[in-house]
């Protein structure tokens, strides 16, 4: 992911403010189930796209290399982590404080933050390696205490 004079947070906030009013058209001819689907859908794709330029800008696919980009995440403040286990097979943190749910929240996009964001984690990581499995349990754009990641890597087949 090369870096730009742009923080991820402000890029957010950017590509925000031009779907705003698109989703708000969609939602006029399409309703807002479908709009929502395909919104969801394109996010995917373009998180699961970022997982794999990421790999290439990587010296491997392992947790490491992983965690080593997390800085990008956090520039201009946008994440208070508390790293919880840090290993070869697992990665697991606490995102305690999360500006761009904030930012949603001050855009008036709460219902969209997570299909805009949090959405992405998943397929991030899916495009970055087919070995690392990911979960969560609950976010802050969702109203809870803090977001819980945990990513597990597993031992290669080949």
């Amino acid at each position: 992911m090369p870096l730009s004079s742009v923080s991820l947070l402000e890029q957010r906030r950017i590509e925000a403010n031009i779907v705003k009013p698109l989703i708000a058209a969609f939602e006029a001819e399409l309703g807002r189930e479908k709009t929502q689907e395909i919104l969801a859908q394109a996010i995917i794709d373009l998180a699961h796209q970022a997982g794999e330029q990421l790999r290439q800008l990587s010296p491997d696919d392992s947790l490491q290399s992983f965690a080593a980009m997390l800085p990008v995440w956090q520039r201009d403040d946008a994440l208070a982590l508390e790293i919880l286990e840090s290993g070869e097979s697992v990665l697991r943190f606490n995102v305690t404080r999360c500006r761009y749910a904030e930012m949603y929240h001050e855009l008036g996009l709460d219902d969209l933050g997570c299909i805009l964001s949090c959405n992405r984690d998943a397929a991030l990581i899916e495009g970055f390696s087919p070995h690392i499995e990911f979960s969560r349990s609950q976010t802050l754009m969702e109203g809870a205490p803090y977001c819980d990641f945990l990513y597990n890597r597993q031992e290669n087949d080949e």
